[in-house]
């Protein structure tokens, strides 16, 4: 008897007297990073071997290796479900680990019952373990008490598990800028240690060259509180946020930076800099805030739109939104953006603005005057990120389900949802502001230096790009 194990809906066992010596069982798994971390939470081994990739990188395995008893679990779990199945008791096990498992290697597991015990019900059992190369992994016996009755149960269901990495995304963020040159970046008023340490750990990652605005004195105390040192950095002395503000847009332009960063003033106040009339630095474009989500349950990047400057927008203004956040899109290697046109339901609805809009910025896509685009609304937000809720309710569209680009219908349904998603769904976010003569990192005061960094990471890629497109 050779038994294959396969995610059957109901377990069954086989018998100490149904079992021969001989018979056999198999089971396949691919080791996936997921089931190193979540074996390390559950039994609380976090040797860096396993867990973190610099510290693999730089000893003698060259990689991040599978803990050995993640294969003795499989083995267990083989013996547990199929052969003998419910009802079996573990006794004895010994195992001689040969060979290291690494990321998205294929185990075969494969057990043969090598003698049986009558006096005990007891089995035998030899335990191999082999790689996709046929490279014996693990190799030992295991004796068990076998049931003697038949137990046939419904496998159990068990808990779905989300693995939250926020180190890992917010390390293939930075990963994404890599080979690029830093920045200049103005950062405006840098005087709490949030807004400091974000700026620096930025520097330090290679992403910007800061250029710090702000009082000296309070500076320096938010570097006190952070250990860190200004050595180094170029300091521009002022004596309140506002003609931090100023001085930084100012830097901007000038030319003199590629970027500006928003510290721990309030967004109204730099803002309110960079669009003034005679000394901002505004374009033809209107500007808005666009977020860049990395959202651990959602399969691709997410750009949510506009969350932090646009309160009510008019058509006019969501033209430019959109085309906004298709071009930083693009910049962070987005090719065809699939927008979604969020309202509160998928219909036309004369009675519900944000219907029209959308209906209305879908023919403008349609006749050129957005470009870049797929284009699709009204949607809901269920429609607009799951593929049932898009099947269920009868919407063939190329963006229902699978967005890369959610469009709000104004700031406060836009600031909320990806408040949400940050802080209950441990989203990552990145924030920029788009449509002046430079991007904008701009986060919320309450967010944390990785995010501010974060944001670094994708205006680097912004900058890259458009100096790219301006060499063609």
């Amino acid at each position: 008897m050779d038994i294959t194990d396969s995610p059957l809906e109901t377990l069954q066992n086989i018998t100490y007297d149904e079992i021969k010596v001989g018979d056999s069982a198999t089971l396949n798994r691919t080791v996936r990073r997921e089931d190193i971390q979540l074996f390390a939470v559950v039994s609380g081994d976090v040797n860096p071997s396993h867990l973190d990739d610099q510290y693999a990188k730089e000893s003698e395995f060259g990689e991040v290796t599978a803990h050995g008893m993640l294969s003795g679990a499989m083995i267990s779990a083989l013996l547990g479900n199929q052969f003998p199945g419910p009802g079996t008791t573990y006794v004895s096990q010994s195992l001689r680990f040969n060979a290291l498992v690494h990321i998205d290697d294929t185990l075969s597991v494969k057990l043969v019952c090598t003698q049986k015990i009558p006096d005990k019900k007891q089995l035998l059992i030899a335990c191999t373990v082999t790689n996709q190369d046929d490279v014996l992994v693990v190799e030992g016996e295991a004796i068990v008490a076998a049931p003697t009755v038949r137990i046939r149960r419904t496998r159990a269901t068990l808990p779905e598990v989300t693995i939250t990495d926020q180190q890992r995304r917010y390390d293939e963020l930075l990963a994404q800028s890599e080979g690029l040159p830093a920045i200049k970046v103005a950062v405006a008023h840098p005087c709490d240690a949030e807004s400091l340490k974000g700026a620096l750990q930025a520097m330090h990652e290679g992403l910007i060259i800061p250029i710090l605005i702000g009082p000296l004195a309070k500076m320096r105390k938010a570097a006190e509180m952070i250990g860190e040192s200004l050595d180094g950095c170029q300091l521009i002395d002022t004596e309140h946020s506002v003609e931090s503000a100023e001085r930084a847009v100012a830097l901007a332009k000038a030319g003199e930076v590629d970027a500006l960063m928003k510290g721990s003033l309030h967004t109204d106040e730099l803002m309110s800099q960079v669009v003034n009339k005679i000394t901002g630095i505004r374009t033809a474009r209107r500007i808005s805030h666009c977020f860049v989500a990395d959202v651990p349950r959602y399969p691709r990047t997410l750009l949510i739109t506009d969350a932090g400057i646009n309160i009510q927008p008019e058509l006019a203004d969501m033209v430019d939104i959109v085309q906004n956040a298709i071009d930083l899109a693009h910049a962070i290697n987005i090719p065809k953006p699939r927008v979604a046109l969020l309202s509160a339901v998928e219909t036309i609805n004369p009675k519900i603005p944000s219907t029209l809009i959308a209906a209305a910025l879908c023919k403008m896509a349609d006749r050129g005057q957005i470009k870049g685009g797929i284009l699709d609304g009204p949607l809901a937000f269920d429609n607009a990120i799951s593929p049932f809720a898009a099947r269920t309710k009868g919407i063939t569209s190329e963006v229902a389900g699978c967005a890369d680009i959610l469009v709000v219908p104004d700031l406060e349904s836009g600031n909320m949802l990806a408040k949400q998603l940050e802080y209950l769904a441990g989203a990552l976010l990145a924030g920029v502001v788009l449509g002046a003569r430079v991007p904008i990192v701009l986060t919320s005061r309450a967010d944390r230096a990785e995010a501010r960094a974060a944001s670094c990471a994708v205006v680097k890629r912004l900058v890259a790009h458009r100096l790219a497109a301006v060499s063609l």
